[in-house]
């Protein structure tokens, strides 16, 4: 059988978790880096929510501290795709693509009042020990992983092959330029959000993020906050 993959095209990235990665001329190794650590921070919390004890205040704020985190990236992650990928997409693709990309924006809008109801239990956990209000966040977080696990799979395997069809090289870039890459980002959240992309992946492809163009960059600041990071995640997650 002959292979309808273009010898120009990137070979695209796959990590845990993962379940497919559409050819075509995007490289989308930063959607999938993200994707990954969105999977990873599902499974610690949902573990961590089990088996922390509901008195145990100052991890339970750790974990209010780290949940914020998670979710602040998911809400950027998804507003560059509403605002930049599908508008994009839209402009470009058939007919029949027009129903994968509102159930994307349809999944956005059911996943939001999940994080928010994540958050709220995490927050009042921090502040007094509350073992109801534990075993309510437990659903809630469960919750939330299904709910993005579908919605990543699903943008996964139909998605991304749209964009890979219908979109370029060039056009991600400007979509990147454009959406992804806001001017008013400070060093301080960079700091913050690099180590958080790089925990737990596996070696072979963290080395294949830092040899892409800027990723010199992503590695300096990786190695220099690696090992803070990894302490308080420890602490966060200790019981997980």
């Amino acid at each position: 059988m002959t292979s309808t993959r273009q010898p120009t095209w990137p070979r695209q990235l796959r990590l845990p978790g993962q379940v497919a990665a559409p050819d075509g001329p995007i490289d989308m190794h930063l959607m999938y880096v993200m994707h990954h650590a969105f999977r990873r921070d599902l499974d610690l919390f949902a573990a961590a929510v089990k088996q922390t004890p509901a008195g145990e205040r100052r991890t339970w704020q750790l974990l209010a501290d780290r949940w914020e985190l998670f979710a602040e990236v998911l809400h950027e992650h998804h507003t560059v795709e509403d605002e930049g990928v599908w508008p994009a997409v839209l402009a470009t693709c058939s007919p029949a693509d027009v129903a994968t990309l509102e159930a994307m924006e349809a999944e956005h809008e059911e996943i939001d009042p999940l994080l928010e109801s994540c958050a709220a239990g995490f927050r009042r956990l921090a502040e007094r020990a509350d073992e109801d209000a534990r075993a309510a966040l437990a659903v809630r977080v469960c919750a939330a992983r299904e709910s993005l696990r579908r919605h990543l799979a699903h943008e996964e395997t139909d998605a991304i092959a749209i964009i890979q069809r219908v979109l370029t090289a060039e056009d991600w870039h400007r979509i990147e330029e454009e959406h992804a890459n806001p001017k008013d980002r400070t060093l301080g959240k960079v700091v913050r959000i690099v180590p958080w992309a790089a925990h737990r992946m596996p070696r072979e492809a963290l080395d294949r993020v830092f040899a892409q163009p800027g990723g010199a960059g992503f590695q300096l600041i990786w190695r220099l906050t690696r090992r803070r990071y990894a302490r308080r995640e420890a602490a966060a997650f200790r019981f997980a």
